[in-house]
């Protein structure tokens, strides 16, 4: 059986692997997540999901490790975890009757192979027009603070979105599993054959 490590301590992204069936344990990266001056939101999300799987490495050499880094766009600017109401709040009417775009980086690293393979996934999320009660409801009841963009689209978030636009809405909560299951098979790693 090929264990897998996921460098990453989030319960959505432990859910949605958990979807491929694979054998896996969870790890936490020790990465600086700071972005480099002048660099786009695909190429941050691109390189800490590789530093996040090349942190692991000296622990697990001979294992592949799954890094995965996500920011959204609004307006041009990169926008992060709320981590406050007022700050969700705030997002959610910037977001109103706009689009944000998701940017999720994903890496595959093996050190015995000395070979890292990645991709940044896009996805775009229409927002309807939200009345500031309806934001103050979806805030209060789903506290979205630890999510990037304000909303869970696995919860309640469905219920602010006009449209959704991309080819794998696992790309929202963090782990694009389309894009993940070819890296795998890259590697020689097929979920619906691997026990």
């Amino acid at each position: 059986m090929t264990q897998l490590i996921l460098a990453s301590t989030s319960p959505f992204r432990q859910a949605l692997l958990n979807k491929l069936g694979l054998s896996f344990i969870t790890a936490a990266p020790e990465v600086d997540e700071t972005p480099l001056t002048g660099e786009t939101a695909p190429q941050l999300v691109e390189r800490l999901a590789r530093a996040k799987a090349q942190a692991l490495a000296a622990r697990y050499p001979d294992r592949w490790i799954i890094g995965s880094d996500q920011v959204c766009v609004l307006a041009g600017n990169i926008t992060g975890k709320p981590h406050t109401e007022d700050n969700a709040r705030a997002q959610l009417r910037a977001a109103s009757g706009n689009a944000i775009t998701f940017y999720t980086g994903l890496a595959l690293h093996c050190a015995a192979y000395n070979r890292t393979l990645s991709l940044v996934e896009p996805f775009k999320v229409h927002f309807r027009p939200l009345s500031e009660a309806e934001i103050d409801a979806y805030v209060s009841r789903e506290q979205p603070l630890q999510c990037a963009g304000s909303f869970k689209s696995e919860g309640l978030g469905i219920t602010l979105f006009e449209r959704l636009e991309g080819r794998d809405p696992n790309t929202l909560v963090g782990l694009p599993l389309i894009a993940l299951c070819a890296l795998l098979r890259e590697v020689g790693i097929d979920p619906l054959t691997a026990q």
